[in-house]
């Protein structure tokens, strides 16, 4: 599991490999990723967008952004957590993700970055 703390807001991740399957004729590894954001600031805040780069061990880098997590745009008071799942598909039995979600704080009503961190995704049958 990595963690890292940005503003008051602790983002965690744990990764697990799903498999290998054919997609458009081309293999790809498939990765989930369960991540918890636990809000041990003073004030509520809401994840508003998120920003995704997911590399693999070819080279080949995706960006994605987006509204919300899973379709949900969490509000959170102080004490409270979120956790979802999700994951991705590689070119390769390697990779990581890393990016950040934007949130507002409902005090300040300002808008601020929680970097989530860099998480490495690999496939154990390819580990050494």
């Amino acid at each position: 599991m990595v963690t890292q703390i940005t503003r008051g807001i602790k983002i965690s991740v744990l990764t697990s490999f799903e498999g290998t399957y054919f997609k458009n004729y081309k293999l790809h590894f498939a990765f989930s990723y369960e991540i918890t954001i636990e809000n041990h600031s003073k004030d509520s805040v809401q994840l508003n967008t998120r920003h995704w780069e997911i590399l693999d061990s070819l080279n080949n880098i995706e960006i994605v952004d987006g509204e919300g997590v899973i379709g949900k745009k969490p509000v959170l008071k102080p004490g409270e957590k979120h956790t979802y799942n999700s994951g991705c598909l590689l070119s390769s039995p390697f990779g990581a993700m890393s990016g950040y979600f934007n949130m507002i704080n409902f005090t300040s009503t300002k808008n601020f970055k929680v970097i989530v961190p860099t998480f490495k995704l690999s496939a154990p049958f390819a580990l050494n």
